[in-house]
């Protein structure tokens, strides 16, 4: 019932993406430009969603900038790691997965979201 305001997705799709208290400051759910575009602000969000991409772009600059430095230096430089997953092998497949290895919930227990990057 009235899924032609609701862009045709299902009920399913649609509370996927609903705002959750507590989580994680870059949640894919706190993205300012989708929260505009679930408003029907079109064009608020498209120039949100250019100001998110070119503030990605940067900071991959920032990163390969400095890695080349350190590379230049001969200095150690820790690439990117994601927080929560790490890239393994598959034992069955055998093909690289990211695989959970903790600390989310405990950081969400506590409220304590420090370590996350300002990615908004």
């Amino acid at each position: 019932k009235y899924a032609e305001n609701m862009y045709y997705f299902s009920e399913l799709a649609l509370t996927l993406n609903a705002p959750e208290n507590g989580t994680a400051p870059t949640d894919s759910r706190r993205r300012p430009d989708q929260r505009l575009m679930e408003s029907g602000r079109w064009d608020e969000a498209n120039a949100e969603k250019q100001r998110l991409e070119e503030k990605q772009r940067l900071s991959r600059k920032r990163r390969e900038a400095e890695a080349a430095r350190a590379s230049e230096d001969g200095t150690p430089c820790d690439p990117y790691k994601p927080l929560w997953f790490e890239r393994k092998k598959d034992p069955v497949t055998q093909e690289l997965a990211h695989v959970y290895r903790g600390g989310y919930w405990e950081s969400k227990e506590k409220q304590d979201w420090s370590l996350c990057p300002d990615i908004f």
